[in-house]
């Protein structure tokens, strides 16, 4: 019985884990050059919220948007390639709060919103991008 249960989870797993070719989020979100509007508004959005702009002061904004752009490509399964740190290196020693986190997404969500994006596909960009809470928050 535990063997089916194993096989079970395994089925549901790779049922919901997207195939490597799949691209269909990737195109949902207007491939490149939707992305890329996507995140530079996030960060525009940032660049205002009182409550994390500080934790941005000390960053390469342009080096971050285009990783941020590799990063969102690569996970919505675009042909991109991610250049940059893992997530713990990149923030190690920010100590950064679930609320920080929160507000980052909340930022990513307008920007989404601005630029047409349907809630379904935010919600699977999100959905993607949700594992890596635990990579960034407390480090």
């Amino acid at each position: 019985m535990r063997g089916l249960l194993i096989a079970l989870c395994l089925v549901l797993t790779a049922c919901a884990t997207p195939s490597a070719t799949d691209d269909s989020l990737y195109r949902s979100l207007g491939e490149q050059p939707g992305i890329t509007r996507i995140v530079e508004g996030m960060l525009l959005n940032v660049a205002r919220d009182e409550r994390i702009v500080a934790h941005f002061q000390r960053v390469d904004i342009d080096l971050l948007r285009d990783r941020l752009v590799e990063k969102f490509c690569v996970i919505a399964g675009g042909p991109c390639v991610y250049k940059g740190e893992t997530m713990e290196e990149g923030h190690k020693g920010l100590n950064l709060t679930r609320s920080d986190f929160n507000a980052l997404v909340e930022n990513l969500i307008d920007s989404m919103d601005a630029q047409g994006i349907p809630v379904p596909t935010q919600n699977r960009l999100i959905a993607r991008l949700a594992p890596m809470r635990g990579q960034v928050i407390e480090r």
